[in-house]
C-alpha cells in the first residue's frame, strides 16, 4: 500500500518530500511508479486548462506545506495587503511559519514531523516554548529544542546528522547547541510549484 501522501505527489507528479528522506531515495514512490494513483492513472493524460494548471500548482504549495485550503487562502489574503511583489511575501509568510523553519533547520526529518514537535511542546522561540505551528517567526529569533526534550527519541543522533546538513542562507544553525537562528528574511529558495500561477488563481476567486 502506498501512502496517501505519496499519492498526493503520484497525482501532482512532482516531488514534494512529504515523507522526510523517503523522497531522496530509490523507494521513493514517484520514482517506482510514474503514474497518477488509481485504476485509470496511466491513461490520465492530455493538457489541463489554464484553470486546471493554476489549480495544480496551488495543491502543490497546500501539499508542501501541510497546508488547509483555508489556511492557504488566509495567507494569500494577508500578503495581497502587504507593499512589495505579491508572490514574494507568500512566499516569506510561508516559510517563517514555525513549523517549516524547525524543518529547515534540520531538527526534523520534514514538516509534517515538525509539526508535530511544535504542537507537543518540543519547541522553544527564544527561550519560550511555543505549540502553534504557524507562528511566524521575525528576524532575530533563536529556534531551539525545549531543555527537557533532548532526551526524546526523534532527536536521537540529531547532533551528528547536523554536522553534515547545510542550512538555507536565511537561518544560522548551531549544530552543538542544536538551535537556529532567523539572521534574514526568506530568499533564493527552490520551490516544486510555481507562485505566480497561485497568486492568478485567488485574484480571480
Amino acid at each position: 500500500m502506498f501512502d496517501t501522501r505519496e499519492k498526493k505527489e503520484r497525482s501532482l507528479g512532482t516531488k514534494l518530500f512529504l515523507k522526510a528522506h523517503r523522497c531522496n531515495s530509490p523507494k521513493c514512490a514517484l520514482e517506482r511508479r510514474q503514474v497518477k494513483p488509481g485504476a485509470h492513472g496511466a491513461s490520465r493524460r492530455g493538457a489541463k486548462s489554464e484553470y486546471g494548471q493554476q489549480l495544480n500548482e496551488k495543491q502543490k504549495i497546500r501539499f508542501t506545506y501541510g497546508l488547509r485550503e483555508a489556511q492557504i487562502s488566509k495567507i494569500f489574503k494577508a500578503a495581497s495587503k502587504k507593499t512589495g511583489i505579491t508572490g514574494n511575501v507568500i512566499i516569506q509568510l510561508l516559510e517563517r511559519r514555525l513549523d517549516n523553519v524547525v524543518f529547515r533547520l534540520g531538527l526534523a526529518p520534514s514538516r509534517s514531523v515538525a509539526r508535530q514537535l511544535v504542537n507537543h511542546g518540543h519547541i522553544m522561540v527564544n527561550a519560550k516554548k511555543v505549540t502553534i505551528p504557524s507562528f511566524s517567526v521575525k528576524i532575530g529569533d533563536k529556534i531551539s529544542i525545549r531543555p527537557q526534550s533532548k532526551d526524546h527519541v526523534v532527536f536521537k543522533d540529531l547532533s551528528v546528522n547536523l554536522m553534515k546538513y547545510v542550512a538555507p542562507l536565511w537561518l544560522n544553525l548551531d549544530p552543538e547547541k542544536l538551535e537556529g537562528k532567523v539572521i534574514s528574511l526568506p530568499a533564493d529558495i527552490e520551490f516544486p510549484f510555481d507562485i505566480n500561477m497561485v497568486v492568478d488563481f485567488y485574484s480571480k476567486q
